[in-house]
């Protein structure tokens, strides 16, 4: 009779277990993940920062290196045979820390340049000998097709910063770095080059400059600046700059519109976010 009763309770608590399974079961797709962990959110005291990181850690494991590569024509490159009176400028005016170095075009990396390899220059006075190649190390190379999640394991094991992009033809895409990659996780990294932003979208450095926020509604724009830009294609003034540069622009580039000269002063590989503007002339 116990036994009885022993394979009956067994056979209760493995139905109930089954049914509890059912209701309570454990996410099958990065949708049913996410929803799980939203409606976790205020039991685990989550904040938005720490959901934001969460999403994104998971959100690199669909993304491939073509959705955040710098594209090839944004490329700050240095050319094979160049003297550092040449190609110091472009270092110096980037502040990027890595350069791809090309031959004859962009499609012919021959490798990756640091600016930190070349400090010893300051102390040389004579650089008659200097060589460009004896300061290039190996670049890495990566399909468009790989995953950010596998970009970024590689980047760990190999120790590398930067990888340059290759089309399914062989020929030079862009580049990505390791900043892409986390910046995707954890939000934009700025850093001691990046301008800094408060809460005004439009900021004035003198009499005649102006910081303003690529992401200043147009009509906040017109009225500060008196100008009349349309609000029927776009809601934001940096939507017109890019209208009217035709292209993602780089840092340091600028346009005139309506009298006014703008000045991209930063911007990523995917948007505008800070404009200078003054008048033109």
């Amino acid at each position: 009779m116990s036994e009885d009763r022993s394979s009956n309770s067994q056979g209760q608590s493995s139905w109930l277990k089954n049914i509890m399974t059912s209701l309570t079961g454990e996410p099958k797709t990065r949708r049913e993940l996410l929803e799980f962990i939203r409606d976790a959110e205020q039991r685990l005291q989550l904040d938005a920062e720490a959901m934001n990181i969460i999403e994104g850690a998971l959100q690199i494991n669909e993304m491939q290196v073509r959705d955040i590569m710098i594209p090839r024509s944004q490329m700050v490159a240095v050319k094979d045979g160049q003297s550092p009176e040449q190609f110091l400028p472009v270092i110096i005016e980037s502040a990027h820390s890595r350069f791809p170095v090309i031959g004859e075009n962009a499609d012919e990396v021959l490798g990756v340049l640091l600016a930190k390899d070349l400090l010893p220059l300051i102390l040389k006075k004579d650089r008659s000998d200097f060589q460009l190649k004896d300061f290039i190390r190996p670049a890495s190379f990566i399909p468009e097709s790989k995953r950010l999640n596998s970009l970024l394991s590689e980047f760990r094991v190999k120790r590398n910063h930067m990888a340059i992009v290759v089309d399914e033809y062989g020929g030079i895409a862009g580049l990505v770095t390791i900043e892409d990659v986390l910046e995707q996780i954890v939000g934009e990294i700025e850093d001691e080059h990046d301008v800094d932003e408060d809460d005004m979208d439009i900021r004035a450095i003198d009499e005649q400059k102006f910081i303003v926020k690529a992401l200043t509604p147009i009509e906040d724009f017109n009225e500060h600046f008196h100008t009349d830009f349309s609000e029927e294609e776009f809601d934001t003034i940096g939507g017109i700059v890019m209208q009217r540069f035709g292209h993602l622009p780089n840092r340091n580039e600028t346009t005139v519109l309506n009298g006014l000269e703008f000045k991209v002063v930063n911007a990523d590989n995917r948007r505008i976010r800070l404009l200078q503007v003054q008048k033109a002339g």
